[in-house]
């Protein structure tokens, strides 16, 4: 066996990971990123490629140093397409997107870790969690080559992804790290990217489709006007989905795909679920998809992971500096993500639970007797109109789902309350559990609102 010394490992060459070695490696420590694909290979990775808050990304790798993965700027609002109500909606969307080739940026940001100064291994399967008497987590064991290799460092950093085995192995018994995870918080999905003949229609839009169950739809988004990233996805609670042949059986009845070519295809699990409410332990920090950084409702979460990414780079640079790496020095990490964009995904996590106990047709019905405007304001902002208000407004087409209206709108406050709550996540590790008795009491309104399961 042989032993690799570093102050931080991390593990997993993603856009959380790579933005966390990065911060690492600009203020003069040693960091490692261990990855399983090899360096052909590293960064390809199953994604939608589409991108919200394309406008801004943190200074450890810079906008600069990705842009030339950015295929399509020129996308700016979502498309549904609601088969079952013969309408189109087209729905605004704040902020800037893009939709990019997500292998290429990959490639990128592993370029821009690099220059920053971090050592990768690749070929390296990480296998199990080191840890000391106390629980402290001190380094990662796998194979590679055949070989088994150990990488001890003061602070772990699990970037590996969904249902990260990392946290399989890892004793949370002293901490609060959120264990709360199971298989039915998460997505199945899988994704080709297609060149079609002729220039697509909606080249300016992301195209939404819902699939034949509430929990699930289908993706078109255009890396270009010709090369198109098509896909779709289902709650691993839900029955299970062909994803190959539901994805093939909609692509033959699109026209504008007769004669397309298929260029590649993955699969992977992702998160549907809110934040972990706390992604730290003793030497140990889990970033991006291991950490349920990702918004539920669509499955984007590359900026919020470049964002975490480097909050964690930032807080473990300040422990490292103190002779302190415990889940209470780390804790501010768990903060910033919160209040950053933690709290708005637990928020958007309820129109998530609200989609499983919802019949699809009725869904779709609602939707297409809304304006598209109103469905942003819901989702995007604040605050909105739901109910009897929006009902006096548009009680012509909304007629038949006055109620669904009515139960929308209580659904959404119930999401304002949940987000408020977020707000004041606790600054200390002990006042976690009365936070999160506070937040369930909350969940339990919206399961008793929505009619659905409980998800956590």
């Amino acid at each position: 066996m042989s032993t690799q010394e570093y102050d931080v490992v991390v593990v997993g060459a993603g856009t959380a990971g790579c933005y966390a070695a990065a911060t690492v490696a600009r203020e003069g420590l040693d960091v490692a990123i261990v990855e399983r694909k090899s360096a052909e290979e590293a960064g390809h990775i199953a994604c939608g490629d589409a991108l919200k808050g394309a406008d801004a990304f943190p200074e450890a790798i810079p906008k600069s140093q990705i842009e030339g993965a950015f295929t399509n700027t020129d996308v700016d609002h979502g498309r549904f397409e609601i088969p079952q109500e013969d309408t189109v909606l087209d729905i605004p969307v704040p902020g800037e997107l893009a939709v990019i080739d997500r292998w290429e940026y990959g490639r990128l940001i592993i370029e821009g870790a690099e220059k920053a100064g971090t050592d990768f291994h690749y070929d390296t399967v990480v296998q199990d969690v080191v840890q000391d008497d106390d629980g402290t987590v001190t380094g990662v064991r796998g194979k590679s080559n055949g070989e088994v290799v150990e990488f001890e460092a003061e602070v772990v950093v699990d970037g590996a992804g969904s249902l990260s085995i990392l946290q399989d192995k890892t004793d949370f018994s002293n901490a609060t790290f959120d264990t709360n995870v199971s298989y039915s918080q998460f997505c199945s999905a899988y994704r080709e990217i297609v060149e079609v003949p002729e220039p697509v229609e909606w080249d300016d839009a992301l195209v939404f489709k819902p699939t034949e169950r509430a929990a699930g739809y289908l993706w078109y988004f255009p890396r270009t006007e010709t090369t198109i990233n098509a896909g779709l996805g289902f709650q691993m609670n839900e029955e299970p989905m062909k994803l190959v042949e539901d994805l093939k059986r909609d692509l033959r009845n699109r026209p504008e795909f007769e004669g397309a070519e298929v260029k590649d295809k993955l699969g992977a699990a992702l998160p549907t679920r809110r934040p972990y409410d706390s992604a730290v332990a003793d030497g140990f920090v889990a970033v991006g998809d291991a950490a349920g950084h990702v918004n539920p409702t669509t499955g984007g979460g590359i900026a919020g992971a470049a964002y975490a990414g480097t909050y964690a780079g930032q807080q473990i640079v300040h422990a490292i500096g103190d002779g302190d790496v415990s889940e209470e020095s780390l804790w501010r990490y768990n903060e910033r993500v919160m209040d950053h964009f933690g709290g708005r995904y637990a928020g958007l996590d309820v129109y998530n639970v609200l989609s499983t106990a919802v019949d699809v047709d009725d869904l779709m019905g609602l939707l297409a007797s809304l304006p598209g405007e109103k469905l942003a304001e819901a989702l995007y902002s604040g605050t909105t109109s739901f109910g009897p208000a929006l009902v006096a407004k548009t009680a012509k087409d909304s007629f038949g789902y006055w109620g669904q209206i009515l139960n929308f709108y209580k659904t959404k406050r119930l999401a304002d309350d949940l987000m408020e709550h977020y707000a004041r996540y606790p600054g200390r590790p002990e006042a976690l559990d009365v936070w999160q008795e506070q937040r369930d009491d909350l969940m339990d309104d919206i399961y008793a609102v929505t009619g659905a399961d409980p998800k956590y």
